[in-house]
């Protein structure tokens, strides 16, 4: 599979990158990246747009304000996308939706199998405990932008889809008693901290807590990678992490 890599430039980029050039199956068609100067040669590109050249899949680790230019490209050369950038609006999400309508899109807040499997046993409990207190705690290293993080939300929601009825309180700060309906969302940013995501569900007479740790930014390549490999075997429409695992 030939992929297009679109921040090749930065962290995850650069880790993905790594992953895919020593890979015995898969091969990089360009390395798109703002930090670069464009040098065919080296198929390496300033602007995703400026490459023309044979590819199957694009992964992009840029930025969400990328989104339209990213989409645009992908549904102009019908090459399916993955997306594995965070802090998404409403109307960038809606042009990643709109483009699963033309090529395969894959969409998660987070890259990693394992959050994928904590998503799906946060539901289960939920369910189990419906009168728990819940609590999401996330840290990351000290540059990270979006808060909460986008996995923070994805869990959120994956709990949300059994609590119905839940409130999201983001970085609780209020005077006055913890709501039963809160989902309360807490972010620590520090030192070069990958990514922890730990889930308390509070019940009184019990406490069940369940924990993702990423040691480091590889499985979250390895992850993007994975979908890709996923994506290029699907029909047009709209794809996340729980897919893979069905």
């Amino acid at each position: 599979m030939k992929i297009i890599i679109n921040g090749a430039g930065g962290r995850m980029g650069k880790a993905l990158s790594s992953i895919i050039e020593n890979s015995e199956k898969h091969t990089v068609a360009a390395y798109c990246s703002m930090e670069f100067a464009t040098d065919k040669a080296q198929n390496i590109y300033n602007n995703i747009r400026e490459f023309e050249g044979e590819a199957d899949c694009i992964i992009d680790f840029s930025n969400h304000l990328a989104t339209a230019d990213v989409m645009g490209y992908a549904v102009k050369r019908n090459l399916p996308v993955v997306v594995a950038t965070t802090g998404q609006s409403e109307a960038e999400l809606a042009i990643i939706k709109g483009a699963a309508d033309s090529i395969p899109v894959f969409y998660s807040q987070n890259m990693s199998l394992g959050v994928a499997l904590l998503s799906c046993l946060a539901k289960i409990a939920a369910k189990a405990f419906p009168d728990a207190d819940i609590e999401i705690v996330e840290k990351h290293h000290n540059q990270k932008l979006d808060v909460p993080s986008g996995t923070a939300i994805l869990l959120a929601d994956a709990i949300k889809t059994v609590k119905t009825d839940a409130e999201y309180v983001i970085g609780r700060s209020d005077y006055g008693k913890r709501d039963k309906k809160e989902i309360g969302i807490h972010s620590l940013r520090m030192g070069s901290e990958v990514g922890t995501h730990e889930i308390i569900f509070a019940m009184g007479s019990q406490v069940i807590t369940l924990k993702h740790e990423a040691e480091n930014r590889s499985l979250f390549a390895d992850g993007a990678v994975s979908a890709a490999e996923f994506l290029i075997q699907q029909e047009n429409g709209f794809y996340n992490m729980d897919n893979i695992l069905e």
